[in-house]
């Protein structure tokens, strides 16, 4: 453990660095505003001036804490959020998976979805079938879900701490049989009636990437409920290997499974572990600072509705993932344009995902859409939408005024 005199001297470290840093030094206001405390930092130190950095103890803490906030009885640390869904859509068709899919299989997804939220399943040999979105949530409707027959599996993505009728899509998929994937990526602390979003399904995915509501640089977690699946996913992490699994084995390289590489370092657990003791706070900090740029933009003499904003599902205490913007359509025309210039004044901004994943080149090349299905919402929200960030620290009178000042100039 550090003692206070090296985190003093550590800090002066970073104070220096600070200072030479170019991180955002051309953005006013950018997607994430640095996300590492120097309590991050120390925890990170700690590991690497041990020079034990790979996985071991550091990481079962972090997942132990991970999955008791959550309210999973296990969790799985992988090297990314990708990763994490790398190895659920694998885990579906493995042999020692009960009821296990079989290549070919249907799975449905929203069409305003992530690149590494799709490919895994279709990769693991799955067959995608795309369905619309809620305008009003950006997640899946749960009543097309209900029209859908002779599929095996749903991929739900709580889009930006939104949320679908998660409860009646679960129920769905009991009566039904279906496997139920919760892409909680983007989530991380969102509650549909008391419970956390990615614990409704048979995993739930979770990413610790930059900007995300807890970030170790890189990393990722799945949780699932049986021991059954907790035991494949963990010899699938490393090599399909039984190590940390058999207590009795004498045989120490044993592979019962396929598997891959997908473990992360105690260096990023230890940042995560740090960041999830601070994570309601962040929560708490994000919520305060959509509505007072919401009641900013809203109550500017130049107001003129020019924008929506997505709204919480009814049943969910949300965890914002950055701040999603529609565009009036009488303003479309602009769009371009409008980005250019917020983004030249440094107000960062990106697409809400990936947009309608029909719409990119990699959909178009394994001819996903042959029968040239429109996907209205999906559509509207990538024509109309964008996304700037929403700081985990409160937001100044100054920088509220900047930010609704720039907005407004469309």
């Amino acid at each position: 453990m550090l003692s206070n005199k090296d985190k003093k001297f550590l800090e002066k470290i970073i104070n220096k660095l600070s200072k030479l840093d170019n991180f955002n030094k051309n953005t006013n206001y950018p997607l994430l505003e640095k996300g590492f405390t120097n309590e991050d930092i120390f925890s990170g130190a700690e590991v690497l001036l041990s020079k034990k950095i790979t996985m071991s103890n550091i990481t079962k803490k972090f997942e132990k804490a991970f999955a008791k906030y959550v309210g999973s009885k296990y969790a799985l640390m992988v090297n990314s959020g990708s990763s994490a869904n790398l190895l659920s859509s694998f885990a579906l068709l493995n042999p020692k998976k009960k009821n296990r899919l079989k290549s070919g299989d249907t799975f449905v997804i929203p069409a305003l979805c992530w690149s590494t939220s799709l490919w895994p399943f279709v990769q693991a040999g799955l067959k995608p079938k795309f369905l619309d979105v809620d305008i009003k949530t950006f997640c899946l409707d749960d009543k097309l879900i209900k029209k859908e027959k002779n599929i095996k599996a749903i991929v739900n993505l709580h889009i930006l701490g939104n949320c679908s009728n998660i409860l009646e899509i679960q129920k769905f998929a009991k009566k039904n049989r279906l496997f139920l994937i919760e892409d909680t990526c983007e989530a991380l602390g969102s509650k549909y009636k008391s419970k956390f979003l990615g614990t409704f399904g048979d995993f739930g995915t979770y990413s610790f990437y930059y900007s995300h509501q807890i970030t170790s640089g890189e990393g990722g977690m799945i949780v699932c409920k049986s021991k059954e699946d907790y035991e494949l996913i963990h010899s699938m992490r490393a090599h399909g290997w039984d190590r940390g699994l058999a207590k009795n084995n004498k045989k120490n390289f044993n592979f019962i499974n396929s598997g891959f590489n997908l473990r992360p370092l105690d260096l990023t657990a230890a940042i995560g572990l740090s960041q999830l003791k601070r994570l309601n706070k962040m929560i708490k900090i994000r919520a305060q600072n959509r509505k007072l740029i919401i009641n900013a933009l809203k109550n500017s003499k130049y107001w003129k509705d020019q924008f929506s904003f997505f709204e919480p599902n009814n049943n969910l205490n949300p965890s914002w993932f950055g701040f999603p913007i529609l565009i009036d359509n009488k303003y479309l025309k602009f769009k371009q344009k409008y980005l250019n210039y917020l983004n030249s004044c440094g107000v960062e901004t990106r697409p809400i995902l990936s947009g309608n994943f029909l719409n990119q080149p990699s959909a178009k090349l394994y001819g996903f859409n042959k029968k040239n299905e429109k996907f209205k919402n999906s559509q509207d929200i990538e024509d109309r939408g964008f996304f700037i960030g929403l700081p985990t620290k409160e937001i100044s009178f100054n920088t509220l005024k900047f930010l609704t000042e720039k907005l407004l100039k469309i």
